[in-house]
């Protein structure tokens, strides 16, 4: 395990003028996109992650530190991911909340780690200062915990971003990544594309669709540079706490448990492998002309649940876990049916598509657990 430092914490700095670095646009105008420009010219960009520990976040922050000239500081609440799972693909330092101060000028290849909630607003607005994209991730993720907590589903996903939202605003962000959801959309005729009226079946899609009208409102009204990605299902490596099928059932397998299947498993997913999708956020954050979209991040494949599951056992059994059983469970409330994506809309603004197929990107994410649990 890498060993990380940790800052001294002291009491909180007298806030500076936040806007000063980059006041929000006068009405009319957009916001510039000092991003670009950093890119461009080869300095360093400082990101901001909400969520930087979980799955999606150290996957993230590992190919920012291997392309290199980033400074990325992470806002996490600990809930989900940990410092171990930071620490597995990165050093760190820690700062207290209330010891945050700006993120310097070119200060590529560092991570700072700060836990809070992205429920404190102050905490935003500081947090915020000095970056030039902020990639909001921190979210709380799945139909089924929206289901059984749809308040805490709103306050989590819609308050919360707006506090970012509101941070990229005063702090003159240049650019603002929503990770958002298919679920937003609901129970429609596959495939997805961004031009379909949402109708959300689940808390979560409504309140994931709520985010996406909040980014359209700070880039029409305030212009932020906000893009919106509705990531499918995402697996991978480095998803040892995620709750999403394959890694559930790859955990469950090599535990010798029972995989379940909710409903006949003719349910259809469309499954994009991690680093095909951290190469959409890197464009969303960076593509010109693309401010206030909404993008598709999928495979345009569609898979039924019994079809992966098929894929699966051989790759499992390959890795040396047999006589694996399935069963069928009860149906899961909000779940929709039919669910794959049309990604031409990215291809053509964000000269993105996915890479990686579903047999192929089983095997790494099969492998990396197997390598994993004989770690330790």
């Amino acid at each position: 395990m890498t060993v990380y430092t940790k800052l001294e914490v002291g009491k909180r700095r007298p806030r500076s003028n936040v806007a000063g670095r980059g006041c929000p646009p006068r009405e009319g105008e957009v916001a510039v996109g000092k991003v670009r420009d950093n890119v461009a010219g080869e300095t360093a960009v400082n990101w901001l992650v909400t969520g930087g520990c979980g799955f999606i976040g150290v996957a993230l922050v590992r190919s920012l530190l291997e392309e290199g000239g980033h400074a990325v500081r992470i806002v996490d609440n600990l809930e989900v991911g940990t410092r171990e799972d930071l620490a597995a693909v990165c050093e760190f330092v820690e700062a207290s909340p209330a010891d945050v101060g700006p993120m310097p000028a070119a200060s590529g290849d560092s991570v700072e780690l700060v836990v809070g909630d992205i429920l404190d607003e102050e905490l935003a607005l500081w947090a915020a200062e000095g970056a030039d994209v902020i990639v909001h991730l921190a979210a709380n993720t799945g139909v089924g915990p929206s289901v059984e907590d749809p308040r805490a589903d709103c306050f989590a996903n819609v308050v919360g971003t707006l506090n970012y939202l509101e941070a990229a605003r005063h702090g003159g962000v240049s650019r603002f990544v929503f990770a958002s959801s298919g679920a937003t959309v609901g129970e429609v005729e596959p495939p997805i594309h961004e031009e379909i009226a949402p109708h959300p079946v689940s808390p979560y899609g409504a309140s994931k669709l709520s985010g996406e009208a909040y980014c359209s409102v700070y880039f029409n009204t305030f212009g932020v540079e906000t893009v919106a990605l509705r990531f499918s299902n995402v697996y991978g490596v480095l998803s040892s706490h995620k709750n999403s099928v394959i890694a559930k059932f790859i955990r469950r397998a090599m535990g010798g448990e029972v995989l379940e299947i909710y409903g006949d498993g003719t349910q259809t997913r469309d499954f994009i492998y991690v680093e095909d999708l951290i190469r959409a956020i890197m464009s969303a954050a960076t593509a010109e002309g693309v401010g206030g979209e909404v993008f598709q991040i999928a495979t345009n494949a569609e898979t039924s649940v019994r079809e992966m599951v098929d894929e699966l056992l051989p790759v499992l059994a390959e890795a040396g876990i047999g006589n694996v059983e399935v069963r069928q469970a009860a149906p899961r409330l909000g779940d929709v049916m039919r669910n794959y994506s049309d990604t031409s809309k990215a291809a053509r603004m964000l000269g993105w598509r996915s890479e990686v197929d579903l047999k192929e990107g089983l095997r790494r994410t099969v492998d990396w657990f197997m390598d994993q649990s004989r770690a330790g």
